[in-house]
């Protein structure tokens, strides 16, 4: 009997599904919903940079079309494909992306009372309205709960869980008043499909909730009332309110609905699992292991690895989170990330590449990717810092902002090009260095996104900066894939670990440091960290007169040393 899974991905701009073969690890369907409200999605507004707000009625408009949409596709692909052998449905979304609810799940925003009203809608993960909220939660943490700080890296973000409930309730009082509850939308989704949306009664995931929510089960679950009272007496009101407990997403939710089996064509009662935050399940679909780093490289990145419950793993200053079963069962799973790399690049194109590169945006990158690629490294004489977004790991600190260091007036465009990807290496240096400090070993690095498929002079530099061997993930969907591993997982018909071996894979192109080039990266590293801890440390003490000239005398050497080449 065959055995298949359906993966949902709910990004920033759309949702998109995979239907795969759980034994042979075949991709039989496939199906995108871009969301049609708002900008690409979004809900803005023009008074406030900072607001990012979604509809909830795309996400259930989006559900019926990928689901459907990938069984149809599957139909294509093998005639003989029976929607009755899905065994289970798995679900990861942006996080963190709370929805205020009324006492029955449903979400605010689709109460006609409520239309229109921007605070009533989802607060997706990139809402950064909530950032004084956030620096005082940091510090009032800091004062009466060092712990909570401990297990998210030290500083609580203006993207997370509470800072954006609180933020609500100063804002708009009417909504929160409202609002019943809170849920985070990767929990909301198996809820509706499950039937069991009762804010206090559906399955809550821990992932989001040990991320972004300051859940642990080592001081009794979410943050104490005690410490809710100290920031707000009405946040301390709504804890009992949420949950108690989170679980980790090979754990089922329930059993798809009559109703939902019926709209998406799957058959009642099939397995859908606990929901988690798209990176982290996009890391188990690339194969994450102890000693692999995942990297998601995109507009930004996002970056997890795993370590054992059994050997333990220390609190990481500057990391996104140390979570127990966030990523596995039986791992803490750690999170890290880069708050700009393809953004960076996409900006610099777009602003300030000229048009002597080319007509178009794919022309300009295919024609610097050309020029930069006979450079040897240190041969711009450029050197930058990756913070044009901010900086989300280590530093964590969104006032931070990108620098370009050593150029002259014959400065090229490819060469500039060449320094912010190494920039963005750097950066993911300082990432891994930082987790390996803490006694987390990282042999292999595992690259998802379009840039690591499509530019191999990019996967290259970051091999060489970082000094470990590249691998890419052969899927272009491994979040979804991670889903839909979850997904047959809960389902009790097959292991995790088995679903992993028969769908994890890799490309067959594997990037290697070259040990001259190291040696170059490891001067001009030392110098970036001179910067990085220059511009971006409080307490920092040092010179900077240096490091104009070494990047000359660098550069120097590389260019006779490409001469005589």
């Amino acid at each position: 009997m065959k055995r298949y899974a359906i993966g949902l991905d709910y990004g920033t701009n759309s949702c998109r599904s995979l239907l795969v073969d759980l034994d042979t690890g075949q991709e039989l369907g496939s199906a995108v919903f871009p969301y049609p409200s708002g900008e690409m999605g979004i809900l803005l507004d023009a008074s406030d940079p900072h607001v990012a707000r979604q509809n909830p009625r795309d996400y259930l408009d989006g559900l019926v079309a990928i689901v459907t949409g990938a069984l149809a596709r599957a139909r294509e692909t093998d005639p003989t494909f029976d929607p009755g052998d899905v065994i289970g449905i798995g679900i990861d979304t942006t996080g963190s992306t709370p929805i205020p609810v009324d006492a029955e799940g449903t979400p605010l925003g689709l109460k006609p009372e409520f239309a229109g009203e921007l605070a009533a809608m989802v607060w997706l993960w990139k809402d950064h309205t909530a950032y004084a909220e956030a620096a005082e939660i940091t510090e009032t943490a800091a004062r009466l709960r060092p712990q909570y700080l401990a297990k998210c890296g030290g500083i609580y973000s203006s993207e997370w869980w509470w800072s954006k409930i609180w933020h609500c309730l100063k804002v708009a009082p009417g909504v929160f008043a409202a609002a019943h509850s809170w849920v985070e939308h990767c929990d909301w989704l198996p809820a509706v499909l499950t039937g069991n949306t009762r804010p206090e009664t559906m399955a809550r995931g821990v992932c989001s909730a040990g991320h972004k929510a300051m859940y642990a089960e080592e001081w009794g679950g979410l943050p104490d009332e005690e410490f809710l009272t100290a920031l707000d007496p009405a946040l301390a009101a709504l804890r009992p309110r949420l949950y108690k407990h989170a679980v980790t997403s090979d754990i089922a939710a329930g059993g798809l609905t009559a109703e939902w089996a019926t709209r998406l064509g799957l058959r009642e009662g099939i397995s859908v699992a606990v929901g988690a935050f798209d990176a982290h399940m996009g890391a188990v679909g690339a194969g994450v292991r102890e000693g692999t780093f995942v990297k998601i490289l995109g507009t930004s990145t996002c970056d997890i690895t795993v370590a054992p419950l059994a050997t333990g793993v220390a609190d990481i200053p500057g990391v996104c989170g140390v979570v127990n079963g966030s990523v596995l069962p039986g791992y803490y799973g750690i999170e890290a990330g880069q708050s700009a790399v393809g953004d960076i690049f996409l900006w610099f194109v777009n602003q300030l590449v000229p048009d002597r590169y080319g007509a178009g945006l794919e022309e300009k990158f295919i024609e610097m990717e050309k020029r930069l690629a006979v450079l040897a490294p240190g041969q711009t004489g450029l050197l930058a810092l990756d913070w044009n977004n901010g900086n989300r790991t280590i530093l964590v600190d969104v006032r931070l902002t990108g620098l370009l260091l050593g150029q002259t007036l014959h400065t090229q465009a490819h060469e500039i090009y060449r320094a912010l990807i190494e920039a963005t290496a750097f950066g993911a240096r300082t990432i891994i260095e930082r987790v390996e400090e803490y006694g987390v070993p990282i042999d292999t690095v595992v690259n998802i996104g379009g840039l690591a498929v499509k530019n191999a002079t990019l996967m290259q530099i970051y091999a060489d900066i970082l000094g470990k061997r590249l691998k890419v993930a052969a899927s272009d969907q491994t979040c979804a894939l991670g889903a839909a591993i979850f997904g047959g997982a809960s389902s009790g018909r097959i292991s995790l670990a088995a679903a992993q071996q028969n769908l994890c894979a890799y490309r067959e192109r594997v990037y290697d440091p070259i040990p001259r080039n190291q040696a170059v990266y490891n001067e001009l590293y030392a110098l970036y960290k001179t910067l990085h801890d220059a511009f971006g440390a409080p307490d920092w003490q040092g010179s900077l007169g240096h490091v104009m000239k070494r990047l000359l005398e660098i550069r120097a050497r590389a260019a006779a040393g490409n001469a005589g080449a």
